[in-house]
């Protein structure tokens, strides 16, 4: 069994931040109908569709990844045949989810001030870049734009350089991430009130959100904080240092650790009375930065990191994504699985992250073919193989 087996959820979402909202919420549990236009589809299946590095039987990476446990129905929402057929399987839904421009929903009448009178219990969610109100509501966005306005890009890269976007598209991906709470916490609200609720999430806002702690210290000191590296603004040495082969990370936190650490690095430069505490270090990071560089740059990961973890201290390879995804406790922890797909074999992706101890079900179904559901989703609302056929010669389906 799944946590969230038993909601219906339709999804109109394309890109990133909607469908991994709704690729997360599909993996625990919930039966999710994803809406397409017909004959085109929703736009992620053609991203890298002909690639034949990145691609599997006609379907890219992106679709192939978020859109596992979905199901699939073509709809033409902007006739009205499509519209009222859209309204009937609201009644029987829980969730719809989108990530349309603000407004969007409104035009096509499928905003929760349509769709509430037919389903009281509906929860709608909508994912924008800016939300659905202030001065900025209709301004475009994509991942980019909201990690630039965030602030995030201002203190990402390496001091005095270019403002650097993170490698992750976290602008998306945290905007999908805070679209999956806010209708986890409808779904509990529902349960007390009996009514359904709107999800109005903003990536920008969940930009803001991810600051945390350092924008409360802007708040409280008036600094404008810049790109520290991979540095940290209080402890030492917290940084990545090169070895023979690669690269590592030490993060010392306590005086402890750097007492350790002084114990396998044998610099006697460094293991002074001063550097025992943080004060110290802090005013001799560069010094100790550059002599652990040049130390630990004498052997490899693999002979630091036997020392250092020994010793417990904060440390880690700087994996690239062959190893990261190979690594034991990745794997251990079925981080790595394998999706089938309807036209045959598997390809390897990311799994759930969410680990739940009693209805904690791991299974995964094929990212659906371009309206491979369509016909089972209207016989469950009662239309006849003869209501079908004439739907779809009328182009609604």
């Amino acid at each position: 069994m799944k946590a969230l087996q038993g909601l219906r959820m339709l999804d109109l979402t394309h890109m990133l931040s909607g469908p991994y909202a709704g690729m997360m919420l599909a993996d625990m549990g919930v039966e999710t109908i994803k809406i397409e236009p017909p004959g085109t589809g929703e736009g992620t299946r053609k991203l890298l569709a002909n690639d034949a590095h990145n691609s599997m039987h006609g379907m890219g990476a992106y679709f192939l990844t978020l859109n596992r446990n979905k199901k699939s129905m073509t709809l033409n929402l902007k006739s009205e045949t499509g519209l009222q057929l859209f309204y009937e399987l609201v009644k029987s839904a829980d969730i719809v989810l989108d990530n349309f421009s603000a407004g969007v929903t409104e035009r096509l009448k499928i905003d929760f001030v349509h769709l509430s009178p037919i389903n009281p219990r509906i929860i709608t969610c909508s994912i924008t870049g800016f939300g659905q109100t202030g001065p900025a509501r209709d301004r475009v966005a994509f991942d980019m734009v909201t990690q630039a306005m965030g602030g995030g890009m201002s203190i990402t890269g390496q001091p005095g350089g270019v403002p650097t976007r993170a490698g992750i598209p976290i602008g998306d991906l945290g905007g999908g991430l805070m679209g999956v709470i806010g209708v986890l916490a409808a779904v509990v609200a529902r349960q007390q009130t009996g009514c359904g609720q709107h999800v109005d999430v903003s990536m920008l806002d969940a930009q803001i959100s991810l600051l945390n702690y350092m924008a409360t210290m802007y708040f409280l000191s008036g600094e404008i904080p810049g790109p520290l590296g991979n540095a940290h603004f209080v402890h030492v040495p917290y940084n990545t240092f090169p070895c023979q082969d690669g690269y590592i990370i030490i993060a010392v936190i306590t005086d402890n650790f750097w007492k350790a650490l002084m114990a396998i690095v044998d610099l006697p430069e460094l293991d002074t009375a001063e550097n025992e505490g943080q004060p110290g270090r802090w005013k001799n990071q560069h010094l100790i930065n550059h002599q652990l560089s040049a130390r630990l740059a004498s052997n490899t990961q693999a002979y630091w990191l036997e020392k250092l973890e020994a010793a417990r201290i904060p440390c880690a390879p700087v994996n690239h994504f062959g190893q990261a995804l190979s690594d034991v406790q990745v794997l251990a922890r079925d981080m790595v699985i394998d999706v089938p797909h309807t036209q045959g074999g598997s390809v390897k992706m990311p799994g759930n992250p969410v680990k739940l101890s009693h209805t904690y079900e791991e299974t995964y179904t094929s990212p659906p073919l371009l309206g491979e559901h369509t016909d089972e989703v209207l016989r469950g609302i009662g239309r006849s193989s003869e209501e079908i056929a004439a739907l779809r010669a009328a182009g609604v389906i």
